[in-house]
């Protein structure tokens, strides 16, 4: 089996140990720590040594005494220790570690050097368990050729997976090259550089196939790549040409990394804040992030030299943070519906790789200045503050939760402890509903909760599910709707997508068939009409026009954004097959053994686990520490509370990423409304408030008013303001639109406005009708971004 497209970052138990340390390097300042004394001469020329030295210090951290790094110390010795004592250098064709057999297009290529890497990192950091042990040198050279020779060398062709070869293997071999190089002679430095100058000479194409332009995060990572390899060796044309490859200069620009596209989908940033992969995945909670670790890389390691990045370049990187990235995190992690396939992968939760942007955040402060500096350092100043379900200082092993792309975040705790130490206060949590039109996605922020969605359309697909992960992930895409909750910041972390009913997430209406048989790729959605619009910090709606994977369901569905809570409707619910049709109003996680009261206008609700309960037509519904519902309708609801138990292997198969057999046991309680079977212009409405009290929950419903619920308009009206979404055109309250539109009317200081986005991105203009008065709003080109007009 191939290696996976991206490495894993930490798993759990013993499978983890060997793809622990398949990970991003990790970041720190510019001083040097010398874990051994030097040969008199260094085998790296003088002009780019400092590069190497900088890059030294991404692997090694810089030495900051703290409680914190002596416990990640301990724990990367631990590691260290254990591949050191198992591996054996004794050549003869014999594998290094009797579990990673050698031989070409071996699936354990990159273990092999993950765990080298671990020891040469331990080695060559102060306190390390094995520093500065020359024993332990010998070893770490002999491994170095015995892999070279066996493994990874300019004569192997690629087998399986490209990545391994041209950024896998590459970054592995540089973080230990860059550790041990002065302890190597120029001839080596040489030998071990010379199959990374095969496959990534050029950063700006796949080696295997030249006509495949890099882009994103792959072309980042290979021009920080050729930067570090080229140093090594003293290869300054490759220096320069990895350095021009985050731009493009070789194609003019066309795939530059910190270009804004002013379109829909396509790999990369977008002018809205979007950040695609894959052309058709938001992926600003995976890919974005392996890309701006690089980006941070890149300016760390030519700070101060000749090669050193344009300031206009890394202001643009700079502004990346707050505009791509904070938006999606919450209690430092990284929301679910920018995380595309690696919802699955147990070494990665969304707090993994929250604490990977924190780092790379934290190195960005460290190169910028002024205003630029203090606002990055409130931003990772406010996620470690609000990270306490993984806090970010605290390692308990280097399996689970490192802060950073490194074995156990010994720079990234000291780069956390220096900008704490320096006084940066943490940023303010500010009231914020944005959309993202270009990658299909929306975030919504209060004072104590957020809340996103997880849509698809013809330009986002509905899940990825590829190289053995995501296994589950059937209706990811088809209108989940996340809530997070400050008294349940590991909701999705704990052991969520292994156990929870994939079938029934909150906010989607499937049926209760068969899935797709067909299951897996990156499908994209079969109509056009998902978006929304904006009308202020506070309030927003958004659309899907939905059909089930198989076309024998549709609805129209909606969802109104307050202060208080989400408004919820669904029209037009119309299914030919003979499954019945549910929407999920909840499926909350409440832990292992949770508990907590579930009340139905007032009364409690049974929760013997496995037994259904019906609530025959309820006003409202609470579910204790975590929110209310309230029905807007005559609707009845199913009750059920359960629990559920799964691995993470179940979900992740990948070679490198795979989960643990291990099995997790997390209660469940779902909220359910029934369509029956074969349903005609079925409908539904409810509340979602998250984290209300049972007082709050019963005056929220004085908030907001359903002004219609039809297969043509969804609207609710807000104080003064009127949101709605039109899936055609048609009529509400006075208010008429010429096609699909979503629109937003109120008062606006002394007069009043108007706000529309086109969700299908098809149309060149939408004329709205309020009262008599017509405006034409021009809206192409405008990728379903809000446009505002006075009235």
């Amino acid at each position: 089996m191939p290696v996976n497209r991206r490495n894993a970052l930490r798993g759990g138990a013993m499978a983890a140990a060997s793809t622990v340390f398949l990970t991003r390097p990790a970041f720190a300042s510019a001083a040097t720590p010398a874990a051994a004394a030097a040969p008199a001469s260094s085998a790296v020329p003088a002009a780019t040594a400092p590069i190497v030295a900088a890059y030294r210090q991404l692997q090694t951290g810089i030495n900051r005494p703290s409680p914190e790094r002596t416990e990640a110390l301990a724990n990367l010795g631990r590691v260290a220790k254990a591949y050191n004592a198992s591996m054996s250098v004794a050549g003869g064709g014999a594998p290094l570690w009797t579990d990673l057999p050698l031989g070409p297009g071996s699936d354990y290529t990159t273990s092999m050097y993950a765990r080298l890497r671990a020891i040469a990192v331990d080695w060559g950091t102060p306190g390390g368990a094995l520093s500065g042990d020359p024993v332990v040198l010998d070893r770490i050279k002999a491994a170095l050729e015995l892999i070279y020779a066996s493994q990874y060398n300019p004569q192997v062709g690629e087998i399986g997976n490209w990545y391994t070869y041209e950024i896998g293997v590459p970054y592995y071999v540089l973080h230990t090259l860059s550790v041990v190089a002065d302890q190597l002679t120029a001839d080596q430095l040489a030998r071990y550089v010379s199959p990374i100058k095969r496959f990534v000479g050029n950063p700006n194409v796949r080696a295997n196939n030249t006509s495949v332009v890099e882009t994103g995060a792959n072309r980042a990572d290979k021009a920080l790549i050729s930067i570090v390899a080229g140093a090594l060796i003293g290869d300054t044309a490759w220096i320069k040409t990895g350095i021009d490859a985050l731009t493009d200069v070789a194609g003019g620009g066309a795939a530059s990394v910190v270009a804004k596209l002013d379109r829909a989908a396509g790999d990369g940033f977008h002018v809205d804040g979007s950040f695609i992969q894959h052309d058709t995945i938001p992926y600003p909670g995976h890919y974005g992030i392996v890309l701006l670790t690089a980006l941070a890389g890149a300016i760390h390691v030519t700070q101060g030299t000749e090669y050193a990045l344009p300031q206009a370049l890394k202001d643009k990187i700079y502004a990346l943070v707050a505009d791509s990235y904070a938006p999606f995190v919450y209690a430092g992690a990284l929301m679910e519906p920018v995380r595309g396939r690696m919802l699955s992968r147990q070494g990665e939760t969304g707090h993994d790789i929250g604490h990977q942007l924190t780092v790379a955040t934290l190195v960005l402060a460290r190169t910028a200045s002024g205003k630029t500096k203090t606002d990055l350092n409130a931003l990772a100043a406010k996620w470690i503050k609000e990270g306490t379900y993984a806090p970010f200082l605290k390692i308990p092993d280097p399996e689970r939760f490192a802060p950073g792309p490194d074995l156990v975040a010994t720079p990234g705790i000291e780069f956390a402890q220096d900008m704490l130490a320096s006084g940066a206060r943490p940023a303010r949590v500010v009231a914020t509903h944005r959309d993202f039109g270009q990658q299909d996605r929306m975030v919504h922020v209060t004072d104590d909760w957020s809340a996103s969605l997880g849509v698809s359309s013809t330009r986002i697909s509905r899940y990825e599910s590829i190289n053995g992960q995501n296994l589950k992930g059937y209706y990811v895409g088809d209108g989940v709707l996340y809530t997070f909750l400050p008294n349940a910041k590991g909701h999705y972390t704990d052991a969520y997508w292994p156990t929870v009913d994939p079938l029934l997430l909150p906010g989607t209406t499937e049926n209760d068939g068969p899935v797709d048989p067909k299951f897996g790729g990156v499908p994209v959605g079969p109509n056009a009409h998902t978006g929304g619009v904006r009308w202020d910090d506070k309030h927003g709606a958004f659309a899907m026009d939905f059909k089930s994977w198989d076309g024998s369901l549709v609805a129209k569905k909606s969802w109104f954004f307050t202060p208080s809570g989400i408004v919820c409707l669904g029209a037009g619910i119309t299914s030919g097959s003979e499954y019945a049709v549910r929407t999920t109003i909840e499926n909350r996680n409440l832990g292992e053994g949770g508990r907590g009261a579930l009340l139905a206008d007032g009364r409690l609700v049974g929760t013997d686990l496995g037994k259904a309960s019906a609530l025959r037509r309820p006003r409202w519904v609470h579910l204790e520490n975590v929110g209310g519902y309230v029905l807007l309708d005559d609707a009845s609801v199913t009750a059920l509370r359960e629990d559920r138990t799964g691995a993470w292997r179940d979900i992740d198969t990948g070679a490198n990423t795979k989960g643990t057999t291990t099995p997790n046991t997390r209660r469940y309680q779902k909220l359910v409304l029934e369509h029956g079977v074969k349903p005609t212009d079925a409908k539904y409405a409810y509340a979602v408030l998250p984290g209300a009290s049972v007082l709050g929950t019963l005056g929220a419903s004085w908030a907001w008013q359903v002004r219609a619920n039809t297969a043509t308009v969804q609207a609710v009206q807000v104080g003064e303001t009127l949101l709605a979404n039109f899936f055609a055109a048609g009529s509400v309250d006075g208010v008429s639109v010429s096609g699909p539109a979503s629109v937003a009317i109120g008062r606006c200081g002394w007069g009043r406005q108007l706000a529309v986005s086109d969700p299908t991105q098809t149309q060149d203009s939408v004329t709205v009708t309020v009262h008599g008065k017509s405006v034409t709003v021009p809206l192409k080109g405008s990728f379903g971004a809000t446009k505002v007009v006075p009235l």
